[in-house]
Parts: C-alpha cells; sequence; structure tokens
C-alpha cells in the first residue's frame, strides 16, 4: 500500500482574504454590485433597508 500523500496542511488560508479577491476587475458583477448600492431600498418598500447599529436584524 502506497503513502498517501495530501495537501500542505501548513497553509494559512484556505480561501482568499476577501471573496472580492474571486472577481476579476472587469467582470460585470462589479457592475451590478454599484447599482444595487446606489438604490434606496427604504424607498423601494425593503422593511430592513437599514443596518441596526449592533449585531443582526432579529
Amino acid at each position: 500500500m502506497a503513502h498517501i500523500t495530501g495537501h500542505d496542511r501548513d497553509q494559512i488560508l484556505l480561501l482568499p482574504e476577501a471573496v472580492d479577491d474571486y472577481v476579476a476587475g472587469d467582470n460585470p458583477v462589479r457592475f451590478i454590485e454599484a447599482f444595487v448600492e446606489g438604490l434606496d431600498l427604504a424607498a423601494l418598500g425593503f422593511v430592513r433597508a437599514m443596518p441596526e447599529a449592533t449585531g443582526r436584524p432579529g
């Protein structure tokens, strides 16, 4: 039976430090994110558009 070689267990991170590192600079999702961030969600009827000062929404 042969020895099974695995991955480096001394690696510091499994994933990049930010999910943003996965997305290329010219990816269309950048435009979509900018568009959605510019929307007034409260005016569109979203109840929890503004985050609370602490904690997550109940």
